[in-house]
Parts: C-alpha cells; structure tokens; sequence
C-alpha cells in the first residue's frame, strides 16, 4: 500500500467505501444525496416551487442524483458547467415469481441487467439489494448479505471447456442457488425481514443482484485497484468530491449522475429522458430566463461527460488501436470517436486538455480500433438534447463489465483533481 497520507490512497479508500455503500443505483444516489446534504446542500423537491438561491441544491429521482451549486449574482444568461456520469452497472434483476424450484435447490429467476461479462459472475457470493415499494406507500432501500451463488459446472461434466471454451444460456445456466429443499419463505419474505416487513407488504420491488466481495488495493507497489461497479462509481464518486471541493466559480455547478446508462439511457432518470433539461430549465427560470435567456445560457455552457474506458490489454493488444493505447496511472482518457458514439471534438479536446494541465494530470487519447466498434456514453445523448458542448472523458479500464473491474490506485485520484479544476475555474 502506498503510504496513508498520499491523497491517492485517501481517496480510493473513500471510493472503495461509496462503492460499498452502493450495490445499486437507488443506493448511489442515496449516498451521494446523504454526502451533499452533509455538506449544507440542500434537497429539492420537484413537485414544490424550485430553489435558485445561492450555494447546494440537488435531488434524486429514482436512481439519478443531480445537484447544482448557484454562485452569488446569478442571472438569467449565467452559464452552466456540467459533470455527467451514471450510477447503474451491468447486473441481474429479480422477475415476477422469483422463487423457484428444481431437482431440490431452491433457486432464483432474474433478468440480465445490460451486458454484463456472464462468466465473471459464477462461483462469487452474492447479495440482493435495491427498492421496496410497501403497502402503506413507503419505499425502502434494502440490501442482503451473501446469500446467492451462480455454480459453474465441473470441468468433470464439461471435459470439451478447454478446447470450445465457456459457453452460457441466459436463462438456464445463470439461475443462482438460494436455499436446499422445497422453498419455505420466498425470497421476498427474506430481503423484506431486514426492514422488519414481509412479502405480503410489498407491492412493488427493484432488486438487483451485487457482488459482495469488498474493493481491494492490491500490487507489489500498490499500484492496483479492483472492484464492483467501477463502471461507473469510480466517476459518480469523483463528481461528488471534486463538486464538495471546487472553489468559486462564476457559473453554475451542476453534476448529473444519470440512471440506466447501460440499458441506453431511455427512462425517465436516464440521459436520453427529461432530468438535466428539467434542472436546467427551472433553474434558469428561477433566476428570471425566458426562453431566448435560456437558449443563449445553454449556448455557454458545457459538459464533461465522464465514464470508463479501456486501457490496453496486454494480452489482447491486437484489439486496441495500434497507436493510442492507454495505461493504468498515466491520466485520465479523452475519448475520441469519429463516428459520434463519443461527443469529443477540437474544441473540447482543447478544453479538456487545458483543465488536466492546471491540475497537474496527465491525459491520454482513447480511440477504437477500426475492427472494434465502441460503445457509447450519455455524452453523446446530451449533446443531442441540449445543445450543449461535450467532451468524453474517464479513467482507464480492464476487465469492463466484469462483476470485478480493475483500473489504477491513482487514476481516480486524478479524474477527481481534473474535475476540481474543471468546476474551479
């Protein structure tokens, strides 16, 4: 480990906490909202007339948190500075029914949740966790233990895996184990005991499948860090930080961690739905803007759109661009697509290039090999709804979309030291 006063290691330590405090989306929003609010922010409620007094505001609807800080003088034409990110990751979702039963176990139906690596979520312990609408109208955030597993099948049963490799139906072969014998209590009755309920309280339930095992540091020098949901809490995280410890700016502050990003964003918490414009509509009319006032507003304002991105494999080089190929603890990425699926262009190329320098960070380009296809960001999204400038940026990757991803101990020290002067300045 490197030593406990280098602002890196405090860092990743803080992130491996938020991670482990969030296992879902609705529980990343509810700790970012618990850390804002310990700040002097101050949460908003949409169905009651909107705030844009001076200092902290923010709100969660669903699994998205946004928050926004107004400096003093604000107007009508007073720009926005944006963070985007999203709080969800590649999981499984408990179906109606759930509880089922075969050859004596007593296991589990749920839906894949995005595209998650199938193969990195056998033989793990995992836990149950998400929302609980109840009967009385309340909703709960609940979380389990370990209290799951996905078996891989012996290589006794399956001598042909070496040479035709890992192959997994959806549906038959990722059910996991919950119980031996005919199901008792369902698991319903199980997640609703640690609110002191029962299933016959519950009338509605988001619950998704995490990995229980904590972030680690890990590396003959420490130089390692590996954990669930990197993807995309390590840029939830570091939005929340650099916004508590930007200093003054002349606009306003705005961080948007979006929910189910990796389902394509299409929900009414999503990128592709109302939320930003929401927030930067009434904002904007609560400081007097009309509609010309709004539009010449956004036309100055712009978004960092932060995600993660690939670092090269060593062992899968001929899958990156022969030419750019990123590493661990060397800066964060500046993503580029010519096709769009980033929203990079010069000018935010520019901009993003300039705030890493004031930080003292370095940046790498991330571009695809022309063979591989990238995926895509809320970037993109954004930048097609609001008008607004965005550049893509994140901090390097491997193993994405595993149920463990791995990047640097001190890369997200560093997207977090370029956010700060992002906000800053």
């Amino acid at each position: 480990m490197p030593a406990t006063d280098d602002p890196a290691t405090a860092h990743v330590e803080d992130l491996a906490a938020f991670v482990r405090a969030s296992p879902t989306s609705f529980h990343a929003a509810a700790e970012g909202a618990r850390r804002l609010a310990a700040a002097g922010y101050v949460e908003q409620d949409e169905a009651e007339a909107w705030d844009a007094g001076p200092g902290g505001h923010f709100l969660v609807r669903d699994g998205a948190l946004v928050a926004w800080r107004v400096p003093e003088g604000a107007g009508p034409l007073t720009p926005f500075r944006i963070v985007g990110s999203h709080t969800d990751s590649p999981t499984f979702q408990l179906k109606p029914r759930p509880d089922l039963s075969a050859y004596g176990w007593h296991q589990l139906g749920w839906e894949v949740y995005g595209g998650p690596l199938l193969n990195s979520w056998l033989d793990r312990e995992l836990g149950l966790a998400g929302r609980l609408v109840l009967r009385d109208g309340r909703t709960e955030l609940v979380r389990t233990g370990a209290v799951l597993r996905i078996p891989q099948l012996a290589i006794h049963l399956d001598r042909a895996i070496g040479e035709t490799g890992l192959k997994l139906d959806r549906q038959h072969h990722t059910a996991p184990v919950f119980g031996v014998g005919l199901p008792g209590a369902g698991v319903l009755d199980h997640v609703a005991s640690r609110i002191g309920a029962s299933a016959s309280d519950v009338d509605g339930y988001d619950l998704l499948a995490f990995d229980t095992a904590s972030p680690a540091v890990f590396g003959a020098e420490g130089e390692f860090f590996a954990s669930a949901r990197l993807d995309n809490l390590a840029s939830v995280h570091a939005s929340v930080t650099a916004l508590l410890a930007a200093g003054d700016s002349d606009e306003i502050a705005v961080l948007a961690a979006f929910d189910h990003e990796e389902l394509g964003s299409a929900s009414r918490s999503g990128a592709s739905g109302p939320l930003l414009a929401d927030v930067l509509t009434r904002t904007g009319a609560a400081l007097g803007a009309g509609t010309d006032e709004q539009h010449r507003a956004w036309a100055r304002s712009f978004c960092v759109s932060a995600d993660a991105g690939h670092a090269v494999h060593p062992n899968y080089p001929e899958r990156h661009d022969p030419a750019n190929r990123p590493l661990l603890n060397s800066g964060p990425l500046l993503k580029i697509n010519a096709n769009q699926r980033y929203a990079t262009e010069a000018r935010g190329t520019a901009r993003w290039r300039a705030v890493c320098r004031r930080a003292g960070v370095g940046v790498q380009a991330f571009v695809s090999n022309n063979a591989m296809p990238c995926g895509s960001t809320i970037g993109p999204l954004t930048a097609t709804r609001l008008g607004i400038d965005v550049v893509d940026v994140g901090i390097p990757t491997l193993s994405m979309h595993s149920a463990r991803e791995l990047t640097g101990s001190r890369d997200p020290h560093d997207l977090a030291r370029a956010l700060t002067a992002y906000w800053s300045d």
